[in-house]
């Protein structure tokens, strides 16, 4: 055995193919690891996120029978929460943190949703469902309100889909905790508004990247030097 062993590192030293990473320093290997980059996933979290909330606020809104309601579910699950989250996760990746956070709670808040609606919803008595459904609702309100906070050091595009989407949580929450349909109307018109931006966000930063030069201005927003 210390025979072949030591055939075996002859033959590394004597035939450099063998061994792909003979005669490069581990500093060299470091820095060709690293070059290694992830393309921008922001474009992706926010167009699932706005055609999800686009399809819901349709219906939230009365735009659209309420009948065809299940049609957001496939949507809720596969676009708007994997793919999302998948976003998020590749944003940890690029070492953005709000985008971490931000799509990766979207993305779960969209799967949560899913769930909800395929699952729970039914085992919840009928006279508290609008008061838990608005409990759920108030709490998505608070997260993004302080996320609207650190969005202002974002983009003037990314601030705008807070704020609207803050206000669209708030008037959906209260909406669903009292059984106001008109206060939930509004709440689907102001999703329409969230998506719309978010859309724009997305369309945005997907063309900029591709032209490599600003198309579409987001407003950027940054701290003072």
């Amino acid at each position: 055995m210390a025979a072949m062993k030591g055939e075996g590192s002859m033959a590394s030293e004597s035939n450099p193919e063998a061994d792909p990473t003979a005669g490069t320093s581990v500093r060299e290997i470091s820095v060709k690891t690293e070059s290694w980059s992830v393309a921008d996933p922001a474009p992706l979290g926010l167009a699932g996120f706005a055609m999800t909330t686009f399809v819901l606020s349709m219906f939230n809104s009365n735009f659209v029978s309420s009948a065809g309601e299940p049609v957001v579910l496939g949507l809720a699950l596969a676009y708007g929460g994997i793919a999302q989250l998948l976003a998020g996760m590749w944003e940890f990746r690029n070492g953005n943190t709000f985008g971490a956070v931000a799509f990766s709670s979207y993305g779960a808040f969209w799967i949560s949703f899913w769930v909800l609606v395929t699952f729970s919803a039914a085992a919840i008595p009928a006279a508290h469902v609008g008061s838990a459904i608005g409990l759920y609702l108030w709490g998505w309100a608070i997260f993004t309100g302080y996320m609207f906070i650190a969005s202002l050091r974002t983009s003037v595009a990314v601030a705008l889909v807070f704020g609207l989407l803050t206000i669209t949580f708030i008037l959906l929450g209260i909406g669903n905790s009292g059984g106001e349909a008109s206060i939930i109307h509004w709440g689907g018109y102001l999703g329409l508004a969230t998506a719309a931006a978010a859309w724009y966000a997305s369309f945005a930063a997907v063309t900029n990247s591709t032209f490599g030069r600003v198309v579409l201005p987001v407003g950027p927003l940054k701290a003072k030097d």
